[in-house]
């Protein structure tokens, strides 16, 4: 799926789409893709000099990412975080390096789902973790 495509599940707009393209998996998880524009708002004063993406926008470029396995939930609902566990950091990511996203649903219970994720740039994992997200009616 390319952004256009995206658009049409996520409620996401810029500058807080933070999803370029999705390509399902056999085994039924994604693969997501962002490139970090060269000077994004986030990035302004995090920090002078040496901008690093701030840790948050790193979560949130993974839940948009496993939001993107129930893209059938969006239909009639809004997919809201319910807990991030377990969540590591362990490089840095930069403006201009393209993040890649493997998310896949771990648990589903009702209106609930349980995704592990992983994020990296040019191979080496940069962030991880466990996100809840839950269907909600709009």
């Amino acid at each position: 799926m390319n952004r256009e495509q995206i658009m049409q599940v996520l409620p996401h707009r810029a500058p807080m789409l933070l999803v370029d393209s999705i390509e399902p998996q056999p085994d039924g998880s994604v693969l997501a893709s962002y490139t970090v524009p060269e000077k994004p708002f986030f990035c302004e004063g995090h920090f002078p000099g040496n901008p690093i993406v701030p840790g948050v926008i790193l979560c949130e470029m993974m839940a948009q990412s496993c939001c993107m396995l129930f893209a059938d939930a969006f239909k009639e609902n809004l997919l809201v975080y319910r807990s991030m566990d377990q969540v590591k950091f362990r490089a840095e990511v930069h403006p201009c390096d393209t993040c890649e996203i493997h998310a896949r649903l771990v648990e589903h219970k009702g209106s609930v789902y349980m995704c592990d994720v992983n994020l990296s740039v040019e191979g080496k994992r940069c962030a991880q973790g466990r996100i809840t997200l839950a269907a909600v009616p709009r």
